[in-house]
């Protein structure tokens, strides 16, 4: 098993809404930084990036009514990345949760800075979607 943090923010926006907002795979150069730096460009079932490490190559979740936006990050040789992201309801607003998990051989730095990372990824949306 890999270590986990669950990150989340809260947002005064209906969470159907705000899942419609960002759930296209185009839509997240937009605010997700640390998958992409620029645009996403389809190739088959899979997208094309340049993140902040290199080339990827991201799967992601298809359109659903659960709020559901989860992706997979293949980054050259490396094992997939599993990138597990939701929207729920929280009261009339949202809760977006990303769980980050801990990649072998991450050091207690990279891990840390990882996770402040998602954080302003998930404020950067915020402020995409907040009315």
């Amino acid at each position: 098993m890999l270590e986990s943090r669950t990150i989340s923010i809260s947002i005064n926006r209906n969470w159907k809404e705000v899942y419609e907002a960002v759930w296209r795979p185009e839509d997240f150069p937009k605010w997700a930084s640390g998958l992409s730096r620029s645009s996403l460009t389809r190739d088959g079932e899979l997208w094309k990036a340049e993140g902040p490490e290199g080339s990827v190559r991201i799967r992601f979740t298809g359109h659903n009514a659960f709020g559901v936006m989860d992706h997979y990050v293949y980054a050259g040789n490396a094992p997939e990345i599993y990138v597990p992201l939701r929207i729920i309801q929280n009261g009339d607003g949202a809760e977006v949760l990303l769980t980050l998990f801990r990649q072998a051989g991450m050091t207690d730095v990279k891990f840390a800075a990882d996770a402040e990372w998602v954080e302003r990824d998930l404020l950067a949306l915020k402020a995409l979607v907040a009315r």
